[in-house]
């Protein structure tokens, strides 16, 4: 999964591709001045079979051993023969951006650039764009199909479904009727020049199935639409502050109206939709201060007063209705980070007034409606950056770090989707020292990356299931004067063990069955890859090069599946200008062999020998089919995970504590302090919703059977939001019961029952009344009977009648 994270004023938000497939990855490398520093070139060596990188080793934590395994000369040979070495002569750009394009096609798209003002551009400098078609083993220069253009940093290349590639000229907005671009659908075979009618302030956004449908945003807030990947294009609406495509063709933004400035921070933006690309629109909603699209979930904040706070509303069906979410109100201050999503939940970070640094995180339920506290002073640093890590390789797994009372930064890792969080097992080939009380493993996050203590975050991909590759220290807490190690885990964050000593950069290869990683080195040059076909649990070492280079990045192909790798870097030339060089290594005729069945093994996930876990995780055990450590192999392009699945019983492990609940130290779902009753009113869809819960929320997704079940209550009242509900309305038949907890409540049932009283009291002396009335006039008519006296029929119908007639409260009360 690709993930990048994006702030939309005040909101923060975390988006994947989860659900929608994944077109390329774009990487950017930047040339450091390190080689500057220095002060002159090291001689060039000649390539050796030592594993040395020629630097001296920083001091680190807690020792650990790994194996190590010498490289034999029949690999190195096989290794040397598919080695392959690229150097860009004469190029002078400070920044190389890489974009795979396609799935599987092997291209690779390489534009070199400079990071500068526009008008120097046309002074000397100059971009290069680069190709290849056999995964980076050689680049042809294709700056010619582009007239030589110079192609902007920011957002230069675009890729697309299918083999689509946007390239945005860097072009002077002054004297020029609007911005250029180059498209192709060949995978950069071929481009077509296209002349813009205005100027892009962002990058061009394809539509995630269809490559023609284009959206753009102009440096004049306008926003326009191409339905012919970029040959025409038309104005939609003026004023746009954001956008962001949902499902279908729905297209979302917000704009602010014609006479208002700053809209964006006092939430005085509005929010539309278009289902049919711009034809018609349909305000959602005013008073807009942020919104954003993920999963299956349309969420806005909305800010009706300057001075008040903010509250977040969602929608699951594309806007067409939505529901405030039961979260605490932001004041401008503080801010909503969305962390994950898709289709069941959403993992919602909320912010704590002041400068702390920490917030509180939620999960919500399958309409992103009703939140569950998760995880208490959840850290989120002073750039606005989270931890918060999705385990992919393995469901229902999160990663993240919290910054506790005593100000230390603490690893919890959670197994069945944010439910319950605890600490990470020490690695079991490290040991603490005798002082430290809690030894646990901690792991480096955005918040170290961006102070670079580390150059990457914990990795995982799908298809490497159970595997996570991270930095980290073990300890106490997560220590910042200790150098990280690289630590492994093969069962999804359970178990880890100490693999590499110091901070590298490392990819996985062969859907898991390759690891590669290169030593991070802050001044010296490298020339050594690192290789592991067990998961990390044995290294192997080769010198790719016999000149040294200064290292910029790893690179390889998104998802897992290449056998290829790529290290990037540049070295100064003899006349002390720095070249641009990358050495890819294809690591497909060293492990030759293709799996068969023997290779794999049957893995229940969530699971140990010793029976402390029996696998159930999210109301299922799942076993998979995945590579033996000790097979040597290549599962291939055409590998798919497998798995069977088998429900479970449900167990407390299966609930969430439900919206005012958290859980005390015996794991049990017990009410907030500053909760209410138990009955719960929300307004969904037009219609007041009351529930009534026992503290449990079942975790969304959770597919657990029979076991353990909550007392909860089927919802209680039904009925249009403030309107009461009439009689023989739903809401009074006997299947359904109204409960009444506050004392303003019980304050009402106590009226209503004394005048029920009275109405009783009135209704029993009325019918004592009438029957003594009856048996009074009955032994009359006796009386005249006795006397031979025959009552006249027409005068006793008439009497009978205007008898009944009068048999009135005036006639009662006489």
């Amino acid at each position: 999964m690709i993930w990048s994270l994006v702030v939309l004023s005040g909101v923060c938000v975390l988006l994947g591709t989860e659900g929608r497939k994944s077109w390329g990855r774009t990487v950017t490398f930047q040339r450091t001045q390190q080689y500057e520093s220095l002060g002159q070139v090291r001689a060039r060596q000649r390539r050796d079979t030592s594993s040395s990188s020629g630097t001296s080793k920083p001091d680190h934590g807690t020792p650990f051993t790994s194996c190590r395994l010498p490289l034999t000369p029949a690999e190195h040979k096989v290794l040397d023969d598919n080695t392959h070495e690229t150097g860009f002569n004469g190029d002078d750009g400070s920044h190389v951006i890489l974009t795979w394009v396609g799935d599987g096609t092997g291209v690779i798209l390489v534009l070199s650039t400079i990071n500068g003002p526009v008008d120097t551009f046309h002074h000397g400098g100059s971009s290069r764009l680069y190709r290849s078609t056999d995964y980076g083993k050689l680049f042809h220069d294709i700056s010619n199909r582009i007239n030589n253009t110079f192609i902007r940093e920011e957002f230069g290349i675009s890729v697309g479904p299918g083999n689509s590639v946007i390239l945005t000229a860097d072009t002077p907005v002054v004297d020029r009727p609007g911005g250029i671009i180059f498209t192709s659908r060949d995978a950069g075979a071929t481009f077509k020049f296209i002349q813009l009618p205005f100027h892009l302030d962002q990058p061009i956004t394809y539509h995630f199935l269809n490559p023609d449908y284009l959206v753009a945003l102009s440096i004049d807030d306008t926003l326009w639409l191409s339905l012919d990947f970029g040959a025409t294009w038309k104005k939609m609406h003026d004023g746009v502050h954001s956008f962001s495509w949902g499902a279908g063709i729905n297209l979302f933004f917000s704009y602010r109206q014609a006479d208002t400035v700053e809209a964006d921070e006092r939430g005085d933006l509005l929010l539309k939709r278009t289902k049919d690309l711009g034809k018609t629109f349909t305000i959602i909603h005013e008073d807009i201060y942020s919104f954003g699209y993920i999963g299956a979930f349309l969420f806005f904040s909305v800010m009706e007063d300057p001075r008040s706070p903010r509250v977040m509303y969602f929608s699951s069906d594309q806007g067409d209705t939505f529901n405030q979410a039961l979260l605490p109100s932001a004041s401008t201050e503080q801010f909503y980070s969305i962390l994950d999503g898709d289709e069941d939940m959403v993992f919602m970070h909320v912010d704590n007034p002041g400068e702390t640094y920490f917030g509180t995180m939620y999960t919500s339920d399958d309409r992103g409606v009703l939140f569950s506290k998760s995880l208490e002073r959840h850290l989120f640093g002073g750039h606005r950056k989270s931890d918060f890590t999705n385990i992919t390789s393995l469901r229902g797994v999160y990663l993240t770090n919290k910054l506790d009372e005593d100000n230390c930064i603490r690893s919890v890792i959670s197994f069945n989707r944010g439910g319950k969080w605890q600490r990470l097992n020490k690695p079991e080939n490290v040991d603490c020292e005798d002082h430290t009380k809690n030894c646990h493993l901690h792991i480096h996050g955005e918040h170290s990356r961006n102070n670079q203590i580390v150059p990457m975050l914990a990795l995982s991909e799908p298809t490497a299931v159970g595997l996570v590759i991270a930095h980290g220290t073990v300890g106490d807490s997560l220590s910042s004067s200790q150098h990280p190690d690289v630590f492994v885990s093969s069962d999804g964050g359970y178990s880890w063990r100490g693999t590499l000593r110091g901070p590298h950069h490392y990819s996985i290869l062969n859907s898991g069955g390759l690891i590669v990683a290169v030593e991070a080195q802050h001044e010296g040059q490298v020339k050594t890859i690192k290789f592991s076909t067990d998961e990390g649990q044995c290294w192997k070492s080769y010198n790719f090069t016999e000149q040294p280079f200064f290292f910029a990045g790893l690179a390889s192909e998104p998802g897992t599946r290449a056998m290829n790798v790529s290290v990037w870097g540049f070295r100064p030339e003899d006349d002390g200008q720095p070249m641009w060089v990358t050495v890819t290594i294809d690591f497909q005729s060293l492990i030759a062999r293709e799996c068969n069945d023997q290779d794999y093994e049957e893995w229940l996930a969530h699971s140990t020998e010793e029976g402390e876990r029996n696998g159930c995780v999210l109301g299922v055990k799942e076993t998979y089919r995945r590579l033996k450590k000790q097979s040597v192999c290549r599962n291939g392009r055409s590998f798919v995970v497998s798995k069977k699945q088998s429900p479970c019983l449900c167990t407390k492990e299966d609930y969430l504590c439900d919206y005012g609940y958290h859980r005390d130290v015996n794991a049990e779902c017990v009410r907030q302090p500053s909760a209410g009753n138990k009955t719960l009113t929300i307004c969904l869809n037009g219609k007041e919703d009351e529930l009534l819960t026992t503290g449990y929320r079942k975790v969304p997704s959770d597919k657990c059977e029979g076991g353990f079940t909550p007392r909860l209550k089927v919802p209680t009242v039904i009925r249009p939001c403030g309107v009461k509900p009439s009689p023989g309305s739903p809401a009074t038949t006997s299947s359904q019961v109204t409960h009444f907890n506050t004392p303003r409540e019980r304050l009402v049932l106590i009226l209503v029952c004394a005048g029920a009283g009275v109405i009783v009291l009135v209704a029993v002396t009325s019918a004592v009344l009438a029957v003594r009335r009856v048996l009074y006039r009955n032994r009359m008519e006796t009386q005249d009977d006795e006397n031979g006296i025959t009552p006249d029929l027409g005068s006793a119908t008439s009497s009978n009648s205007t008898a009944c007639q009068q048999d009135s409260d005036d006639d009662l009360i006489g």
